[in-house]
């Protein structure tokens, strides 16, 4: 892997030959594990300018119609998130001389509060080529980490480096994107039906509150650049619908329509299903079923097969999919359960397709031969689908990859779950192109999400969740007990999986939140983990919800087996505690009796506590003894925990989706991130 320097460049096609496509990941750190950015990527003409606002990619507006540009997920890593682009570099219209790939802060945060900053570029087959890291970032509220240039006929990587005080506005108004504030109306788009609205007044590219008169309230974190709004072409624009003008305030996703009454005469009549599931009787059915529904979903629901795939590397293009294809191998010929190929401009890209349902796992060896096919074929990639989550550092299978070989085969893995996560994704928060598309998506994900499909995600703790936590129950369970890590891997895959299916029903990124020590090995922060595990008897994560007021946190405590989901956030920087309490018991009106709230106070000693039943009606009892300075707020839900492996009714898995769920569906909403903003605009304007 090079290193490079800020001003340094290179040439792609000197790292890999591989490098058709690549992906471009922007990670960061953060020591409180709460620290965030937005990518952003602006294709430039030979006059460093955009063509039009069109070539300003963001998280409103993801995806290149060409398929050159997507923003996909972020990614945990061990001590933060990476928010990756993929790049089809053949695909980018030769008019664009270079792509600008940037970030921003908002709220007022900076790029000195995280710690490294980073940029890295992986070819097609995912090897890692160049990493840039940038210096100390200061003040700055947008940064340029690097840029993609034609030089001839082949691509080049500078690193640049270059912060921006006045943030995303200044950094995309230096590039030519026109920067309309006073846009009369924003369109949204559900199901592919454009709604016109009245827009959200935007700062920093978040919305701000807007006062009963009609102006925006104050920013709370006081900046005063606008943000930019930028304006298609005419002529694109005459080509799209009236006033679909992209906007940098978060798209507000429409709650999907109350379904008709059903005509069936009762209960016990069920509808019919485009892939039913009644008549699955063995695991192979499984498989054969989940592979051919999935793949052919993928073809006919376009913006679905390309989310998929781009994070792959593959190429946008015409796409086709086909089951039980039988490949020679030897004196034995191979049948992978699925091929998917995808033709741009002539060229083919191939992956073939292992799927596994229930608790199936993978097998190294026929994971390896299909590789070892794929790399005399001339195949691009071999992507495994399982329910298992893949963890940093942690290979699902063991294949051998020759590095001599000239043609580099990559290896994929992707869970259920993150497929069942994608298509809510789209049918729920961001549409799919027309209503028979989005009933296809409707059927995949009723399919994938009955009891009798196999495809329900991470669903087993493993052998040694039983005699783990009878170990930490009898005190019997000592350091350096291989199950305990078992354990801990396991618990690091169910956090992943919930943080998919919270974010899949927010329409919001939910991500783990980690606080290991930068450059920590994976192993080894999972072996301190288990060995904390062995003597406290405790699992805990902390889930980082795209605009809450801070980490939602989620313990378990083997010995006593209760669950323990929570909340804790900073008191308001102005005002009185007394109005502060009150606000606080006035806002959670909603929220379950049996809710636990801890007043913080200066020097970590113990504040008040109590029910919300017994403080609702003296809020003042939340107020700490002698004067003593409050520092914040906790809030907490307690709850028995299941205790067995599985995915039974009483597991603890079912225990701890159920567990987060109720929490953010009874505690969260109401302590929102507006109405968090729209206080502190008030108390910083001394309202």
């Amino acid at each position: 892997m090079l290193e490079m320097i800020k001003g340094s460049n290179t040439a792609l096609s000197a790292l890999s030959e591989n490098a058709g496509s690549v992906i471009v990941s922007l990670g960061w750190s953060s020591p409180a594990g709460d620290g965030d950015a937005d990518v952003s990527v602006l294709l430039l003409g030979r006059d460093g300018k955009v063509r039009s606002d069109a070539d300003f990619y963001f998280y409103n507006n993801p995806v290149a119609a060409d398929g050159s540009v997507h923003l996909l997920d972020k990614t945990p890593t061990e001590d933060g998130n990476e928010d990756r682009i993929g790049f089809d570099l053949t695909a980018v219209p030769p008019e664009v001389d270079r792509m600008v790939v940037a970030a921003s802060r908002y709220e007022g945060a900076h790029f000195g509060e995280l710690d490294d900053l980073r940029v890295t570029l992986s070819d097609a087959v995912g090897e890692t080529l160049l990493r840039f890291t940038v210096g100390d970032a200061g003040t700055v509220s947008a940064i340029i980490f690097g840029e993609l240039y034609r030089r001839g006929d082949e691509w080049k990587f500078r690193a640049v480096g270059q912060g921006y005080d006045s943030g995303l506005a200044g950094l995309a108004t230096d590039f030519g994107v026109d920067v309309d504030d006073d846009a009369e109306t924003a369109v949204e788009v559900v199901d592919d039906m454009a709604v016109t609205a009245a827009p959200e007044p935007a700062v920093n590219g978040r919305p701000v509150a807007v006062a009963p008169g009609g102006a925006p309230e104050p920013d709370p974190s006081g900046a005063l650049d606008a943000v930019p709004a930028p304006r298609r072409s005419g002529d694109e624009a005459g080509a799209r619908r009236p006033a679909a003008r992209p906007r940098t305030a978060k798209k507000r996703a429409a709650p999907p329509s109350t379904p008709p009454k059903s005509l069936a005469e009762n209960d016990s009549w069920k509808p019919a299903r485009l892939f039913p599931v009644s008549a699955l009787k063995s695991d192979r059915d499984r498989e054969m079923r989940a592979t051919s529904v999935l793949l052919s979903v993928m073809t006919q629901v376009p913006r679905f097969g390309r989310r998929l795939t781009a994070a792959f590397g593959a190429p946008s293009g015409r796409m086709e999919t086909f089951t039980e294809v039988s490949l020679p191998h030897g004196d034995t010929p191979r049948r992978p359960d699925g091929v998917i190929r995808i033709e741009r401009a002539g060229k083919l890209w191939t992956a073939l397709v292992e799927t596994k349902t229930n608790g199936n796992p993978l097998k190294a060896d026929q994971v390896q031969a299909y590789m070892d096919i794929a790399a005399r074929r001339g195949y691009e990639a071999v992507i495994t689908l399982s329910n298992d989550v893949a963890l940093e550092g942690s290979p699902l299978v063991d294949v051998r990859i020759d590095r001599r070989r000239k043609h580099q085969v990559a290896l994929w893995h992707l869970s259920w779950a993150e497929v069942a996560h994608q298509a809510q994704m789209l049918i729920r928060h961001e549409g799919v192109g027309n209503a028979a598309r989005t009933w296809l998506l409707q059927e995949l994900l009723h399919y994938l999400q009955h009891e009798n499909s196999g495809c329900h995600g991470f669903q087993n703790m493993g052998s040694a969740w039983v005699p783990v936590r009878n170990g930490i129950s009898d005190e019997t369970l000592c350091q350096g007990d291989p199950r305990a890590l078992e354990v801990v891997e396991s618990w690091e895959r169910l956090v992943r999986q919930v943080c998919l299916r919270l974010g899949g029903e927010l329409g919001q990124k939910v991500l783990p939140a980690q606080r290991a020590r930068r450059g920590t090995d994976p192993e080894a922060r999972r072996m301190q983990l288990a060995d904390r595990l062995c003597t406290e008897g405790r699992l805990q994560a902390e889930l980082r919800v795209e605009q809450a007021p801070g980490l939602l946190t989620i313990g378990a405590d083997l010995r006593t087996g209760r669950l323990r989901t929570s909340i804790e956030f900073p008191a308001p920087e102005q005002g009185y505690p007394l109005t502060w309490v009150k606000r606080l018991v006035r806002r959670l009106a909603e929220a379950p009796a049996d809710l636990h709230v801890e007043t913080l106070v200066e020097g970590g000693t113990g504040g008040p506590r109590g029910t919300l039943e017994r403080l609702r009606p003296e809020p003042a009892d939340m107020l700490p003894k002698g004067g003593a300075a409050i520092t914040g707020f906790r809030l907490s839900l307690f709850k028995n925990m299941g205790n067995s492996r599985g995915n039974a009714e009483s597991s603890f898995i079912r225990s701890v989706d159920d567990a987060v769920h109720r929490f953010h569906s009874t505690v969260m909403v109401h302590l929102d991130a507006p109405a968090a903003r729209r206080t502190g605009a008030r108390e910083r304007a001394g309202v």
